[in-house]
């Protein structure tokens, strides 16, 4: 069943929610370009890794444990040789937590080079902080270089990437072709608006491919069951008193009801 808003879900934007949407839509977005664009281009995956220091106290993890870590902690973790010389002192490390996202990218099949970059944005790259200023300098070095950038921001929370011009919306998509910079292509999406259907750049003498983000997002929304859970928590952020009682007529039942 897809997502029964008629743009954006914003019940999706949930922390808990989120990472999971993030990671099912790259691969669905290079699944469906490699049928547009192959045999001249391969579409892969990659993934930025953002090492988060986490505060005194009790762990929190804001990204994803690294499953073999957690298997060595569950059985005891790792046991050191016999005979190893003491230290003379005990120091604390920091905890940290290790967050990988993912991103879309297209190589010419010849010779490899990069040609398209595709990010969907995270709450990291929107919150003050180093993991904001990573994501910002990859991007500089994009936008530097004769390869395309196709970013696309689904999150109403946080601060916007550095853009002049952008008018009131919600959410957007943007497409910055190495030859028009600065200036780059931009749609604006509201709360209400349907998603667009957007052109993924290649290199003459191609087209260019198109990426249909509704479908993207009708496609993960099924195939996730996110019907089943995401609507027992609000929308993060908050919605406006009007926008939240526009939302509330799209919620379905929920699962126990059904």
């Amino acid at each position: 069943m897809p997502s029964p808003f008629p743009g954006m879900n914003p019940y999706i934007e949930q922390d808990e929610v989120w990472h999971d949407f993030h990671e099912r839509a790259c691969p669905l977005v290079a699944e469906m370009l490699t049928a547009q664009v192959r045999p001249h281009y391969i579409v892969k995956i990659d993934e930025h890794i953002y090492i988060h220091e986490l505060p005194n106290g009790p762990r929190k993890l804001v990204g994803r444990s690294d499953v073999e870590l957690a298997r060595l902690r569950q059985n005891g973790g790792v046991r050191g040789a016999t005979g190893v010389l003491e230290a003379p002192a005990q120091v604390r490390l920091p905890s940290v937590d290790i967050e990988r996202v993912s991103f879309v990218e297209l190589r010419d099949r010849a010779d490899r080079h990069l040609i398209t970059v595709i990010e969907f944005l995270s709450p990291s790259n929107k919150r003050p902080g180093p993991y904001r200023e990573q994501y910002i300098a990859k991007r500089w070095q994009v936008l530097a270089s004769p390869v395309h950038l196709v970013e696309i921001d689904l999150l109403r929370g946080g601060r916007r990437m550095p853009l002049e011009n952008l008018g009131a919306c919600n959410y957007y998509a943007l497409v910055s072709r190495p030859e028009p910079r600065p200036d780059a292509g931009i749609w604006p999406i509201r709360l209400r608006d349907p998603l667009p259907k957007i052109p993924i750049p290649l290199q003459p003498p191609h087209a260019d491919a198109e990426l249909d983000l509704q479908q993207v997002l009708h496609r993960i929304y099924d195939a996730a069951g996110y019907e089943d859970y995401i609507y027992e928590q609000a929308p993060q952020p908050p919605l406006s008193a009007a926008d939240a009682k526009w939302a509330n007529k799209f919620k379905p039942k929920p699962a126990d009801d059904r």
